[in-house]
This record gives structure tokens, sequence and C-alpha cells, in this order.
């Protein structure tokens, strides 16, 4: 099981790592040497928030209000916690 990320981190894509938008497919993909991840969901958009300034309780925060009554205070940090552990998030 993956732990949440820690409140204070401020989450940034890694080095070789660059979000974009596909607009044939309509969805966000992560674009890294030899590998690209197609995004599902609001995951774009998490990431997006993900630019080594803010932390994780700002991002839950800008979330919440775009998205009121969503879990993003569980689910965010899990997800942000999952894409450090791939080594897609620094």
């Amino acid at each position: 099981m993956t732990a949440g990320a820690a409140p204070h981190w401020r989450p940034g894509l890694a080095p070789a790592v660059t979000l974009r938008h596909d607009r044939v497919r309509g969805t966000d993909l992560l674009v890294m040497p030899e590998r690209v991840v197609v995004l599902t969901g609001q995951a774009g958009t998490v990431l997006r928030l993900c630019d080594g300034e803010r932390d994780v309780r700002r991002i839950v925060g800008d979330l919440g209000a775009r998205f009121p009554g969503s879990p993003v205070a569980t689910d965010v940090p899990v997800f942000l916690g999952r894409m450090r552990a791939e080594g897609w998030l620094r």
C-alpha cells in the first residue's frame, strides 16, 4: 500500500517527464523517454498543479474549491505518493 504524500512536500514533474494534452485522444499524457502514460480522470488536472511551488495542502485546497464534495483530501495525497514512487514527480 502506498502512503499519502507529506503535506509540506512541493511536488513537481521529474526532469525527464512532460505533461501534454493529446487533442486527438482528448486526454492528458505523461511523456518520458521511451514511454508514454495515458492519464485518466482528473489526473492531468492534479499534475498541472504540481509546479514545485505549491505544497500538497495547497494543491488539495485548490482542487477542493474546484470540485466541491469530491474526496480530494484523501485521494490526491495518495495519488501524488504513487506518482512519486513511480519516479514521475520529484
